[in-house]
């Protein structure tokens, strides 16, 4: 199964619709988002990072080792040039590595399956190649491949572009128990990017934990998919010149946008992998 032409590509919507509720994994479907672990909504609620404690992007690679842990595991902060900081956490029992794998392979193609991720937050998904019924590897299916998603991250309307990298092509070391998600992360509506995701997924005793860096203000250029970036304007542009300077407030929101997702989608990956992988 091989499809570039997004569905449905100039609709989004908020929660559920009458059709949703047909799909296979309906079961799944909250009406709301589980709240944040308490130490996220701790940091959430405190002050950020001082500038210089924050890890420079440089190292995220030895940051994000195969063992040990960061002097900041979550929080989040801005450097002195103006470059975004998170950091997240996450303990998520009985689920392992290769199901965050699967998740990024077949999420994406429809925007019922990624709101299951963030019911409250998550507006519309589609993929540049639809991937998901290839008899290929999981981590084939979205590495090199490029997500298109509308969200909200706090009340401020998000339309991405995330184009999924190869990490160990990227100098991580990522053993064969563990897996890590990198992104470089940009508009769906004009061809900038923003800056670079990472989720490291380790096992620990009873599961694993995701330790989530986002580095943002880090801007670049990319080859613009013209027909994604019409059907984003047809939905609704958010996009202003604003938005490629993004603010400290972006941090702090993504910070529990990240702790909400992330434990919400862990409560339940280990049975939906089981019965949809």
């Amino acid at each position: 199964m091989f499809r570039d032409r997004p569905q449905d590509c100039t609709v989004r919507y908020q929660g559920y619709r009458p059709q949703d509720q047909t799909r296979p994994y309906a079961q799944f479907m909250a009406e709301h988002t589980t709240r944040a672990p308490r130490h996220v909504l701790d940091a959430f609620e405190g002050p950020p990072l001082a500038e210089e404690s924050i890890p420079p992007f440089a190292a995220m690679h030895t940051d994000l080792g195969r063992s040990g842990y960061s002097e900041i595991e979550t929080g989040y902060g801005r450097q002195a040039g103006g470059v975004l900081f998170v950091a997240v956490r996450t303990v998520m029992p009985q689920v392992t590595p290769a199901m965050w794998d699967w998740w990024f392979g077949w999420h994406s193609v429809e925007a019922a399956r990624y709101k299951l991720w963030h019911p409250d937050a998550h507006l519309y998904a589609s993929l540049k190649h639809d991937l998901t019924g290839a008899d290929i590897a999981d981590k084939q299916k979205y590495v090199g491949n490029t997500t298109y998603v509308d969200e909200y991250v706090g009340p401020k309307l998000q339309q991405l572009g995330i184009e999924f990298r190869d990490p160990i092509a990227h100098g991580f070391d990522v053993p064969p128990d563990q897996t890590l998600i990198l992104g470089r992360v940009g508009s769906s509506i004009v061809p900038v990017d923003l800056g670079w995701l990472a989720h490291q997924v380790r096992p620990i005793d009873g599961g694993s934990e995701m330790r989530s860096r986002f580095y943002l203000n880090i801007r670049g250029l990319h080859l613009p998919n013209l027909e994604q970036a019409a059907c984003a304007v047809r939905r609704g542009a958010s996009v202003d010149p604003r938005d490629l300077v993004l603010s400290l407030s972006v941090a702090k929101d993504l910070l529990l946008h990240c702790g909400e997702e992330m434990n919400h989608l862990a409560g339940f990956l280990p049975e939906l992998h089981a019965q949809f992988s």
